[in-house]
């Protein structure tokens, strides 16, 4: 029987054609079709984290989507969001595939790539020491946020259902600004 080969970030890079791929533990992935409910929450959180971003010092935030971060040389994701400190870890701004480990991850889950998001980045991103980790699941409307402790990932905010979406909250590691959540997952119709 022969061993699997595990690709590459050069094979990766070589990549041919123009579909959306990623490098998910030596695996070439295909990432999944943006969905509109997807693209909403993406699109609430770049908007709202503006003031952050735009703040040189302190408390300035590089926040970016559909980035590329190389973990190792056989996983290379490519986060739906992710953020650096500006002051503490990245003054000065970044260029090509990231190779420094973000302060913050969000991943947005989409149909048929849940396990990806809930299992295999929260224990890479783990394992990466990534301080914050965001899942939210546009669809359900939920949000779990996540902090570093110990070396363990522990829940520090939770919201689900339109009761607890409307809310406008603080949520760590973005206590400066509030997130509106009714804008997060867009009015259910």
């Amino acid at each position: 029987m022969e061993a699997r080969r595990l690709h590459t970030i050069d094979d990766l890079l070589a990549w041919p054609g123009d579909e959306r791929v990623e490098l998910i533990d030596g695996e070439i992935v295909q990432r999944p079709m943006a969905r509109f409910e997807h693209g909403q929450a993406q699109t609430a959180l770049i908007g709202q984290s503006f003031p952050l971003v735009m703040q040189q010092h302190p408390g300035g935030w590089w926040i970016v989507p559909e980035i590329s971060v190389r973990y190792n040389e056989h996983h290379c994701p490519s986060h739906d969001l992710a953020g650096w400190r500006k002051e503490e870890r990245l003054p000065q701004r970044p260029s090509g595939v990231m190779t420094l480990a973000p302060d913050w991850v969000c991943e947005i889950l989409s149909p048929g790539h849940e396990h990806k998001d809930t299992v295999t980045h929260f224990l890479r991103l783990q394992r990466a020491g990534v301080p914050f980790y965001w899942i939210v699941a546009p669809e359900d409307r939920a949000l779990i946020a996540y902090a570093l402790d110990a070396g363990g990932y522990r829940v520090v905010f939770t919201a689900e259902g339109p009761d607890e979406t409307s809310a406008k909250v603080r949520i760590p590691p973005f206590e400066a600004i509030e997130i509106d959540l009714g804008l997060l997952f867009g009015s259910p119709q």
